[in-house]
């Protein structure tokens, strides 16, 4: 009996150590509580409307048609923007700010973007809603490799042993997903829909040419597939070194170069990242790319109705 008791006591003495040795590092602007309010004028062409997007950033309003660069030291970028294509001003808008308790939360949602000329539907694209670290290169002059536009990931030098945050999701109801680029007949993609999180911590380095390469040091991916009410404080690890042979890994979701992302060289230009290969648990990153998504698939693929909250992401070491 008493050594059952002091076997007891001794697992919840760890315990408790292991809790107060927990270090909570918030990201910067990750309580979703500050939102930058752009107000964008459309052309008359296609209506001439005033439109508002949001970016995560010290609370203010911008009221000018204008490329937008992150501010105050926000490390977040989204998927609202601000397009100007053939003399043509247009916005993008699936991610906004939503009230929660005595703060504010985003809401990333995947819907249909219209586009009306003189009051005509001429291009309807899917839109998803994402919410990553990085930058867009404003303002979108086209619709052709929307990855290029999109600076993946921002320097990052440390090694976190999870990801936390507070999350609800909706799903759409949809059995397959839409491809809809606005250029082509809408098409049937087979597959339920998911709302995602990517974390990969990777070590680059840019050759002479200006091609930047990677290995992946941090690995953590997330679907979900059923809405829920929210969960808070939601903590899932991340993993180091190759984790190919891991009971938890999931080719499709966590290979290599699961798809391609863009970076900013130091010629400044947009490149891909090549992906190269694993890097060992002893390895340290030098970028880190966060991503929170409503649909997975790539661009202008999802189920319009499918939605991603989140709030109060950190970093738990």
């Amino acid at each position: 009996m008493y050594k059952k008791l002091g076997l007891m006591l001794f697992l919840g003495s760890m315990f408790v150590f292991m809790q107060a040795q927990e270090r909570v590092v918030p990201i910067p602007f990750g309580d979703m509580n500050n939102w930058v309010t752009r107000k964008i004028h459309e052309s008359g062409i296609i209506g001439g409307a005033t439109k508002s997007v949001y970016a995560v950033g010290p609370t203010q309003t911008i009221e000018k048609n204008e490329a937008y660069e992150n501010l105050g030291g926000s490390p977040w970028a989204t998927s609202n923007v601000f397009a100007k294509v053939a003399g043509i001003s247009k916005t993008n808008v699936s991610v906004f700010p939503e009230k929660r308790g005595d703060g504010y939360c985003a809401r990333l949602e995947t819907r249909y973007e219209s586009v009306k000329v003189f009051g005509l539907v001429d291009i309807e694209v899917i839109a998803a809603g994402s919410l990553f670290t990085g930058s867009v290169h404003e303002p979108i002059s086209g619709t052709k490799n929307p990855m290029r536009m999109l600076n993946m990931g921002i320097p990052f030098t440390e090694k976190p042993k999870a990801l936390r945050f507070d999350y609800k999701i909706k799903m759409s109801g949809e059995s397959d997903r839409v491809c809809s680029t606005g250029f082509s007949k809408k098409t049937k993609v087979k597959g339920t829909d998911y709302p995602v999180v990517v974390l990969l911590l990777q070590k680059r380095w840019e050759d002479g040419k200006g091609n930047i390469y990677a290995i992946r040091v941090g690995t953590m991916v997330l679907r979900y597939d059923k809405s829920t009410d929210w969960v808070n404080g939601a903590t899932y690890p991340i993993h180091y070194g190759n984790i190919t042979k891991e009971p938890f890994y999931v080719e499709e979701w966590m290979k290599i170069q699961d798809q391609e992302r863009y970076s900013t060289n130091s010629k400044g230009k947009s490149v891909p990242v090549k992906e190269m290969g694993w890097g060992t648990a002893n390895d340290m990153p030098t970028h880190m790319v966060l991503q929170f998504a409503s649909s997975h698939g790539g661009a202008y693929i999802g189920s319009p109705g499918n939605a991603m909250w989140v709030d109060n992401v950190a970093l738990v070491y």
